[in-house]
């Protein structure tokens, strides 16, 4: 009985183990402190959690949760989105960006930035493709993936930290239901005062209502959003989608008619829930993951 005790508590033992590998890990963005650091507090540390599939496919999207540029949705739109892109295959790293009051533009896209290229850094240690390297994100995290889309920088080769070598270009992205404009009638003013101040000019919050920086290297982009988002009017998508397409610019938008602000999957909501299986099918079609088993 006690060998037969022994060798099922070895199996339990193995299973724990083989579960754990697959938690998420959770890691300081910089870790010797992040530019501009106010202090030390965890508002001071923008992190990473990174969502390992049990078999990869090789693409990777660094995640922004919403919350206005004021608190981050980590449930419905971090925890959850980095379990569905498991579900297909794709490592998800869902990031923690530095939020206002206390901190102001650019620190936002300072961290997005480092988040992609983390890991573009580190593709060949998780066996991840450095040219399947996307960025997503909900309303005002929407808005930080905009930013990163058409506010990136070229590495720097002669940096010492490896990680600043390499371009924090995505090589695509997906906005839902996102801020792309500060200015009325349609643009989210709170976000704007979260991002810039009170006290922003109409040049600043002109110059970061994104529509007006996107250009022909701006990367291929998914947008989803609802007719009823009174949070953030559908316009927003509307107009950056425009702008893609003015550009030359490969883009896919989905306006579904129920919904509102901050559906995140959607769940049970008619119509709108299928909006991930959309974006799972777009990934395809770009050949950033490979076609679903069973489809021609």
């Amino acid at each position: 009985m006690n060998v037969k005790l022994a060798y099922v508590w070895m199996i339990v033992s193995c299973l724990a183990e083989a579960s754990l590998a697959q938690e998420p890990v959770r890691e300081p963005l910089w870790p010797d402190g992040a530019p501009g650091a106010l202090g030390s507090t965890d508002k001071d540390r923008p992190m990473i959690t990174w969502h390992v599939p049990e078999t990869g496919n090789g693409a990777a999207i660094v995640v922004c949760p919403g919350g206005g540029y004021g608190h981050l949705a980590m449930g419905h739109e971090g925890k959850q989105i980095g379990e569905w892109l498991n579900d297909f295959g794709v490592t998800a790293i869902v990031l923690e960006y530095r939020l206002g009051p206390r901190y102001r533009h650019p620190a936002p896209l300072q961290d997005v930035r480092r988040a992609l290229r983390t890991v573009r850094a580190r593709a060949a240690a998780h066996s991840i493709d450095p040219a399947r390297i996307g960025v997503l994100g909900f309303s005002a995290g929407g808005h930080l993936a905009a930013s990163a889309s058409t506010l990136f920088e070229a590495g720097d080769a002669a940096a010492e930290d490896p990680v600043e070598r390499v371009s924090s270009r995505p090589d695509f992205a997906i906005l839902c239901y996102p801020v792309i404009m500060f200015r009325k009638p349609h643009g989210h003013v709170g976000s704007g005062r979260n991002l810039l101040g009170p006290e922003a000019t109409e040049e600043q919050l002109e110059a970061m209502s994104l529509q007006k920086r996107v250009t022909k290297d701006t990367p291929p982009t998914f947008l989803f959003h609802t007719n009823e988002d009174r949070g953030v009017p559908p316009e927003n998508s509307i107009q950056y989608y425009l702008a893609l397409r003015e550009h030359g610019v490969p883009a896919e938008l989905h306006i579904y008619e129920k919904g509102r602000h901050g559906v995140g999957l959607a769940p049970g909501q008619a119509g709108t829930s299928s909006w991930p299986e959309r974006c799972r099918e777009w990934l395809e079609v770009r050949a950033i993951i490979p076609p679903k088993k069973g489809s021609q």
